[in-house]
């Protein structure tokens, strides 16, 4: 499983279509480890870039702070979880969290 976190200098960001990377995450979910990291810079943001080059990338979850609903459609039409509210923490924090089913997800931070 590969999941992908929005960065901005090294934590999640609150603002998913404007990062500065994309750290990608691949985790073993039968025994809840991080195999491995990569931080990778997206294309330029445009309407419908992101979610295609994620699916291109092998994400299947996106733990983002926050994101517009059109994004969250999008990604969903390409078969990628999306999960918003997350909070500013480090990409292996947050990760970990989530594998062992305790990552606390508040407000979604978007507001378009």
């Amino acid at each position: 499983m590969r999941i992908a976190i929005p960065l901005a200098e090294g934590k999640l960001t609150p603002h998913f279509g404007h990062c500065q990377t994309f750290a990608l995450i691949n985790v073993d979910p039968d025994t809840k480890t991080i195999l491995n990291r990569e931080d990778v810079a997206p294309p330029p943001h445009e309407p419908g870039v992101l979610p295609r080059w994620l699916a291109e990338q092998g994400a299947g979850l996106v733990i983002a702070g926050g994101m517009g609903g059109r994004a969250v459609s999008l990604l969903d039409e390409h078969n990628i979880q999306v999960l918003v509210g997350a909070p500013v923490d480090q990409p292996e924090n947050l990760v970990k969290a989530y594998l062992s089913g305790n990552l606390s997800l508040g407000a979604n931070a978007c507001d378009h």
